[in-house]
């Protein structure tokens, strides 16, 4: 038997469950369904997330991301306040380990300064009180940097929009979505429901979701796992907050950083090394339909002629610890392999251009009756509760 209901959203990560949220408040009237196709909420990126509270000095002024991740920021924090639930700023230091990055680190203080970030360019001296075992000549502190628990904010969100009369059904994998006499049709593994409107945020799935749905997006998704050491108990004190180099600007990813985390440890990573499945969390991992698809396609091909040197050392690194512990002690020297033990993997969502150039943004495209979340990386779990209010934004347009 179908099952009725006015807005369907496909994923359970934590954009989805924001996203009813948001609706939730502004339309309590309306019946949500939640369709999570594991057996549990925030299982893929947003349940192996580190649980950085970004303060959004990276991104480009005037982009999604940026205006996001800063909203996004003091709503997740006022959300936190009122749930009860435990967040730190704890601050985050930026280093250049050499005149040579001096350039970079300044065009992150300039973009900081552009989107309204607390940050403040600090000498060694100011570094050393900070985070006495960092190397650095120089460096930027953002104190408003935070951590958090975000399968815990995941599960609120969950309690709330359930309190609020939204159905949620995991185990329902969306298999087909189809447009039906001014509905929206979903086959899912709990049966056929029935939308009056649809979003979709399916993360590693997303770009093949949106197709479903008969939108045709301009990037897919290419996975790379970032893989990850945890500092074991008596060598915590070598980090009191979070430790970022200064990234390169022509590669998309942060480089090896160390992160606090809210429950106590400290993690050190990513690397970012190609998944060779959507959902590869280990080295094991092989789907060969995902591989083929990564490996054919025109975008990552051409991304991978232009960094294969880079992406060479991110290879190494995953398959030699002393490698891994090299890179980790240009921000931190006297740091050891033997204080250091293996953490749990994550999975990037990387959507990539047939041009081979990565998609630095949110991308959030509609149609009649469907709203698709196109890509949505790092800061989406800080920025979440705004990029939630952002697609009720675009349905309450299509409602009214």
């Amino acid at each position: 038997m179908t099952q009725k209901t006015d807005v369907a959203i496909v994923g359970g990560g934590i954009i989805g469950l924001a996203t009813a949220f948001r609706l939730s408040e502004r339309r309590p009237e309306l019946k949500l369904t939640i369709l999570e196709k594991e057996a549990e909420l925030a299982y893929h990126q947003t349940g192996h997330n580190s649980g950085v509270l970004h303060s959004g000095i990276y991104y480009r002024p005037g982009s999604l991301r940026a205006k996001n991740c800063r909203e996004g920021k003091k709503a997740m924090e006022a959300f936190c306040e009122k749930q009860g639930i435990a967040y730190e700023l704890c601050g985050k230091v930026i280093v250049a380990v050499d005149e040579s990055e001096l350039p970079n680190l300044e065009r992150i203080y300039e973009r900081g300064q552009a989107n309204g970030v607390v940050c403040e360019m600090i000498e060694q001296e100011r570094l050393r009180e900070l985070e006495p075992h960092a190397a650095g000549v120089k460096a930027i502190h953002v104190p408003e940097a935070g951590i958090v628990d975000y399968k815990q904010v995941c599960q609120t969100l969950a309690n709330l929009v359930s309190e609020r009369g939204a159905t949620i059904e995991t185990s329902a994998r969306v298999t087909g979505i189809e447009r039906s006499n001014g509905s929206v049709i979903l086959q899912s593994g709990v049966g056929d429901i029935e939308a009056k409107y649809t979003v979709t945020c399916a993360g590693l799935q997303c770009d093949r979701v949106a197709k479903m749905s008969g939108s045709m997006p301009e990037s897919k998704i290419v996975p790379f796992r970032g893989e990850y050491y945890e500092l074991k108990p008596e060598a915590e004190h070598l980090c009191r907050t979070l430790i970022y180099p200064v990234p390169d600007p022509k590669f998309p990813f942060l480089g090896v950083h160390f992160t606090k985390m809210i429950h106590g440890g400290v993690e050190c990573g990513p690397n970012a090394v190609l998944a060779f499945a959507r959902e590869g969390y280990r080295k094991t991992d092989i789907n060969f339909s995902d591989l083929f698809e990564s490996l054919t396609y025109p975008g990552f091909l051409k991304m991978a002629s232009r960094h294969w040197k880079t992406g060479f050392g991110e290879m190494w690194r995953s398959f030699s610890k002393q490698a891994f512990v090299k890179a980790l002690q240009r921000l931190m020297p006297e740091i050891t392999g033997d204080q250091l033990e293996a953490a749990p993997a994550g999975v990037r969502a990387q959507a990539l251009g047939r041009d081979g150039k990565l998609v630095d943004d949110f991308v959030i495209e509609e149609s009649d009756r469907i709203v698709n979340v196109c890509n949505a990386p790092s800061p989406a779990a800080t920025s979440s509760l705004n990029i939630g209010k952002l697609i009720v934004d675009k349905l309450l347009k299509q409602m009214d």
